[in-house]
């Protein structure tokens, strides 16, 4: 379809305004990751590496739509567990492994987060643009898959597929900093937002055993968490929030150890 049919079709517009939606709902699990990993940069990086993160994103999905023939080969079988008889493809394996490391991630965050220096003898890390960009683009894959997968089985023209994933990424983008933002001042969301990718950690695990949660099950019980949640946060706007123990190092430059501190002085 040429490009004046395709912008007189009424299909095409169903089509692209359908499936920018079902990216942009996709697309949540993305930016809550972003968000926190965002946040262990100093304040004057965070929005360059969300803007980077959500930009591989983009990168990987219209990649992974041109070759659209290796997305339809991960869906077809590699090999068989014998035991439970279960036919295994790429498409398992990348979910998988990736449901895995967003379980570990979530719960060694949570772990930083709560238990503070008396409970452990590793002191505070530097975290660096490069180490928080990779571990984005890492899960940025999984993710991709999914939500080129939803692409390629909702629309036949690749040209309204990637108009749909720009669209949706730029509305991402929008929202990515007042999400980290509200995250950030309220340390109980951000609690919640390191359950959440839990939870999806376990979807996709499920989901490379061909066990289907509805996505719908998932969204609707993140959104009426952060729900009760606000009403919380509102009813006890009073007291101040608990700081949650930072364990990345903020203040100085990759290059500048923290400074130990000196010997306690003795009384005069």
């Amino acid at each position: 379809m040429d490009i004046l049919n395709l912008l007189t079709s009424p299909e095409a517009w169903i089509a692209l305004i359908t499936l920018t939606a079902l990216e942009i709902v996709l697309g949540i699990d993305n930016i809550v990751f972003i968000s926190i990993m965002a946040s262990k940069l100093p304040p004057e990086q965070q929005d360059r590496a969300r803007v980077l993160g959500l930009g591989a994103a983009m990168v990987m999905r219209i990649a992974l739509l041109f070759s659209i023939s290796f997305i339809i080969g991960l869906t077809e079988p590699l090999f068989t567990i014998p035991i439970i008889e279960r036919e295994v493809s790429g498409r398992d394996l990348i979910l998988f492994v990736g449901g895995l490391f967003l379980i570990a991630k979530a719960t060694f965050e949570i772990h930083e987060r709560l238990e503070g220096s008396e409970h452990g003898t590793t002191s505070p890390k530097v975290a660096t643009m490069t180490s928080v960009i990779i571990q984005i683009m890492l899960l940025d894959i999984v993710f991709s898959l999914d939500s080129v997968i939803t692409a390629v089985g909702m629309a036949d023209d690749l040209a309204v597929m990637v108009a749909a994933v720009v669209i949706a990424v730029l509305v991402m983008l929008v929202a990515a900093k007042p999400i980290s933002d509200v995250v950030e001042r309220h340390p109980s969301l951000k609690m919640l937002a390191l359950s959440f990718l839990l939870l999806i950690g376990t979807s996709l695990v499920a989901e490379s055993f061909h066990v289907e949660i509805p996505k719908g099950y998932i969204y609707f019980a993140m959104g009426f968490s952060v729900l009760v949640e606000v009403l919380n946060i509102r009813s006890r706007s009073r007291g101040k929030p608990v700081a949650l123990r930072d364990a990345y190092i903020k203040d100085q430059g990759a290059d500048s150890p923290p400074e130990p501190a000196g010997p306690p002085t003795s009384p005069a």
